[in-house]
């Protein structure tokens, strides 16, 4: 009888072992951890995180980043999934926009703390998350934010069951039985772009709590299908309807290729799509033209971007809330060339009501290029009109942070300790969470992680 796609994907799962990583992977998972590490500090003091961490209170030994407790594995991994999350700053993927660390990390810290795991086989669980979680965004491509759901959320719990079995070391039925079941857990759809509310930060700790209860419920014998990926009633038949998923993206060379490796890390503080178009307000900010001599911005983009960065164009250029700004490419440019920066300082509730930068988000409006490469590589484009009847065009070749110009360690790391001291954190305190990151493959065992990042 014909393998299922689960039971392909369970074949792996069990023969995994450390030594199975390639050097780029495991540099990737360990910049992923730094990433999410780091911005779980800087969101430490936001509502959102306060409202997560209200809302869950059972008693256990993983550590919530930058809280100063420990709680059930479930408890911490949603907390700072959503911590991880929440400012849209961390790492994503080329090919389809999925945020792997914010959900793969959280899952795996928590139930590699509970188990006193060591690191070797704690980073081989992050990166074969993080690898699966790609190669599902791969066989996706557009098709799941064209139905109305967040990629980040629903593939992130078939990704972190992958990175908990591999903790917990499941079984080969069991592993088949926590992905069916994690059929049936995912969730998240993107109606948080009507009004900016907050459940897409939800989305990456949902899934990463997701995970974990799904791995289990398999590894303690609950069934679940064995077709629940190409199955008639299966996940992508759900989730992403427009297309017939090819599953060799999925499972061809698994194991020998790494995609994980090539992992985007972004340097501005907002949506995937938008950075290269901030990059290209930035280099017009370089020309020193005053925001009052320009007359009109127009951005070629690629379609699929339309309707989560552009429209309604009026309610883009005028965003309602700080998080809203995130997904506003006017926006995101305005601030950018008013600020020279896109960081988190640039998205407040009092950034966003600034006259200045609302009157020039008013003057950026987008036109669909049929030609645009979305989502297999990220540009930007800009066409500036200015008042003497002068134009200029620039171009942004490429996702800065991506494959084709990636941040470098140094880059990383001073990230990360901007988002420490964002979020109010000494440099002490900081360096000891960063160099537990940074070595994490060898640490005997994830009880360090208390010492330095509760």
């Amino acid at each position: 009888m014909k393998k299922s796609v689960s039971q392909h994907l369970a074949d792996w799962v069990v023969g995994l072992t450390p030594e199975n990583l390639d050097p780029a992977m495991e540099r990737a998972t360990l910049d992923t951890v730094v990433d999410v590490l780091g911005l779980c500090v800087a969101a430490r003091d936001n509502d959102y995180t306060k409202s997560t961490i209200a809302a869950c209170d059972e008693a256990g030994n993983a550590t919530v980043i930058a809280q100063g407790c420990q709680l059930a594995p479930i408890g911490a991994a949603l907390i700072n999934g959503t911590a991880a999350h929440g400012e849209d700053f961390d790492n994503t993927f080329e090919g389809c926009p999925v945020h792997s660390g914010a959900v793969i990390v959280p899952a795996t810290l928590a139930i590699a703390e509970q188990r006193g795991l060591d690191g070797a086989r704690t980073v081989l669980a992050i990166a074969a998350g993080i690898e699966i979680m790609c190669r599902l965004g791969l066989v996706s491509n557009k098709s799941v934010h064209q139905a109305g759901f967040h990629p980040t959320a629903v593939l992130g719990t078939f990704a972190a069951t992958i990175s908990a079995a591999i903790v917990t070391k499941l079984q080969h039925q069991a592993v088949v039985n926590g992905l069916g079941v994690a059929g049936s857990l995912a969730s998240g759809i993107i109606e948080y772009l009507a009004d900016g509310s907050s459940t897409k930060r939800l989305h990456a700790g949902w899934a990463a709590q997701s995970g974990l209860r799904a791995a289990a419920l398999g590894g303690a014998g609950f069934t679940g299908p064995v077709t629940v990926f190409e199955g008639v009633h299966g996940f992508f038949s759900a989730f992403a309807p427009s297309i017939k998923p090819d599953f060799s993206l999925l499972l061809d060379d698994l194991g020998r290729k790494w995609v994980g490796s090539s992992l985007a890390f972004k340097p501005y503080a907002c949506g995937t799509m938008v950075q290269p178009y901030i990059d290209c307000a930035l280099a017009l900010r370089k020309k020193n033209i005053p925001a009052d001599k320009i007359a009109e911005i127009v951005c070629a983009v690629g379609e699929g971007t339309v309707h989560r960065l552009w429209e309604p164009l009026a309610l883009k250029q005028q965003p309602p809330t700080a998080y809203a700004a995130k997904f506003s490419t006017p926006y995101c440019m305005a601030v950018a060339y008013l600020d020279g920066d896109a960081g988190l300082a640039q998205f407040t509730e009092a950034k966003i009501r600034n006259p200045d930068v609302l009157k020039l988000a008013a003057k950026i409006r987008f036109v669909v290029d049929p030609k645009n490469e979305y989502p297999k590589n990220y540009t930007g484009h800009l066409h500036a009109k200015l008042t003497d009847g002068s134009e200029i065009k620039l171009d942004q070749p490429h996702l800065r942070g991506g494959s084709r110009d990636p941040l470098s360690q140094e880059e990383l790391d001073f990230k990360f300790r901007q988002n420490a001291a964002f979020g109010g954190w000494q440099s002490d305190r900081a360096e000891a969470l960063l160099a537990f990151g940074r070595g994490l493959s060898s640490q005997p065992n994830m009880s360090a992680l208390a010492k330095v990042g509760a």
